[in-house]
């Protein structure tokens, strides 16, 4: 039996300026990182710009932005979602090390995982943070 309420797929957008970055958190993640949801549908973005297109369309349930990437980085464009879109989607960031911490505070993500990406604490960072918006 389809459940009416859930979604067919989980719109999830990767930035990184780096596509080896958007592998890898593509990779990391999977199609169906946990059986509760449903798969997730991969948006790639490369560029600043298009992100803000992509927010600004709405019909996203996740953004991973990565930290280190350039010009635009991650955690600028994470404060700049949450302080201009209202109910703005989860955002995960990606540092460029644990002490960095701060800076995803900062940003206001909700939650941060550093560089060298390790698939364990982005799933589990990406499972915590929709588990909440579903929560809320």
């Amino acid at each position: 039996m389809v459940d009416a309420k859930r979604p067919a797929a989980l719109r999830v957008l990767v930035y990184s300026n780096d596509a080896d970055t958007r592998s890898q958190v593509m990779l990391a993640l999977g199609r169906r990182p946990h059986p509760d949801l449903p798969p997730i549908e991969y948006v790639e973005v490369a560029t600043g710009a298009v992100v803000l297109e992509h927010m600004d369309a709405h019909g996203l349930d996740l953004a991973i932005l990565d930290g280190e990437s350039a010009p635009t980085g991650g955690l600028g464009l994470a404060k700049q979602l949450k302080d201009e879109i209202d109910h703005c989607p989860p955002i995960v960031v990606l540092t460029g090390r644990p002490d960095d911490a701060w800076l995803a505070n900062w940003s206001r993500a909700d939650a941060a995982v550093s560089h060298p990406l390790d698939p364990i604490r982005l799933t589990d960072a990406v499972l915590g943070v929709l588990r909440n918006r579903s929560a809320a």
